[in-house]
């Protein structure tokens, strides 16, 4: 696609007549476009993390000249695989530059998605100090305000929403982000994808959201792989919520195969998103670049090993391409 086209592609504003529902649409960093329009999709990945933590962060700690420069080898190599469109999962107070993803996404020509929501994993170092002390509402109110006013003075819109819990029983404190992001969900439609790993904290989030009105598919269950009894994946794929197997920049590929193989075995590869997990380049350090993971290992290591199991051209277009689209379609889920 010509550099014009895609950008044009991004901020046009499709007619809608008054007496015909609105088009299906997907928010990137350059504005909607059609869910036809995201092809070949890389639903978990980061440009940049900075782990300094929410009291100390900001966006000076990082030149964007720089970044752009160092990734776009690895962005170009991801295209050469035939990735159209890639979600950004850097939460705000965790590195989000939306600034930055824009011009990474017009002067690489790819579809990128930012995010709304906050981060309380990690003893909750990368929230901000309002997220203790305000409620579920308020908390929603400033997530509403980010997809409908745009992020930071930009005007540019988050695609899905962020969050990030413990990994054993939610706190109280965690309760409270599922809240508001089942609140954000309802006022808005777009996706909740929560950093959880095992199934105990991922179980007591659906609970959370049937209470709220919103329904499972409305909710990615995050670093999935992190369950050891990988049956939860049947059983949270059964009440549709997205399992998300996205750990393959760094993780054992011929599990994730095997994993695959059973999920499509038992009729549910269609409840399925894959990703790396992969970047990042790290502000603050000596070699902000020096463990950076790229975003080809599915192209080059998992989807050989899918075709020797069987799997078809159009089972893996399922995983890579219809499912995010279906899963990131602006669209309210209720129960």
């Amino acid at each position: 696609m010509k550099r014009r086209a895609f950008l044009r592609a991004g901020l046009a504003t499709p007619l809608v007549l008054s007496n015909l529902p609105a088009p299906e649409k997907i928010i990137t960093v350059l504005g909607p476009i059609a869910p036809s329009e995201l092809g070949t999709t890389l639903i978990h990945e980061h440009i940049l993390v900075d782990f300094i933590g929410a009291d100390q962060i900001t966006s000076d700690r990082w030149e964007r000249n720089k970044v752009r420069a160092a990734v776009k080898p690895f962005i170009k190599a991801a295209k050469a695989q035939g990735v159209r469109s890639f979600l950004d999962c850097t939460p705000a107070f965790l590195g989000r530059d939306v600034r930055l993803l824009k011009e990474i996404s017009e002067e690489n020509e790819i579809h990128i998605l930012t995010n709304t929501g906050y981060y309380g994993a990690v003893d909750n170092k990368y929230l901000p100090t309002w997220a203790f002390t305000e409620t579920d509402a308020q908390l929603a109110a400033r997530w509403i305000r980010e997809f409908e006013d745009g992020i930071e003075g930009t005007g540019i819109r988050p695609g899905f929403i962020k969050i990030g819990v413990n990994s054993g029983t939610l706190s109280d404190l965690h309760q409270k982000l599922v809240r508001a992001a089942a609140l954000t969900h309802l006022a808005t439609g777009l996706t909740i994808c929560s950093h959880t790993g095992p199934a105990l904290p991922a179980f007591e989030e659906l609970e959370i959201l049937k209470t709220m009105g919103v329904h499972s598919s409305a909710f990615v269950w995050v670093h999935a792989q992190a369950e050891s009894d990988k049956s939860k994946y049947l059983t949270a794929a059964q009440r549709g919520t997205w399992v998300s197997l996205d750990g393959m920049g760094w993780g054992d590929i011929p599990k994730y195969a095997e994993w695959l193989s059973s999920l499509k075995s038992n009729g549910f590869l269609r409840k399925v998103l894959i990703s790396h997990d992969a970047g990042w380049y790290r502000p603050g350090e000596p070699e902000p670049m020096e463990e950076f993971a790229g975003y080809t290992a599915i192209f080059e290591e998992l989807l050989p090993l899918l075709r020797q199991k069987g799997f078809t051209r159009q089972e893996i277009a399922l995983l890579l391409e219809a499912n995010p689209a279906e899963a990131f379609t602006l669209r309210v889920r209720k129960t």
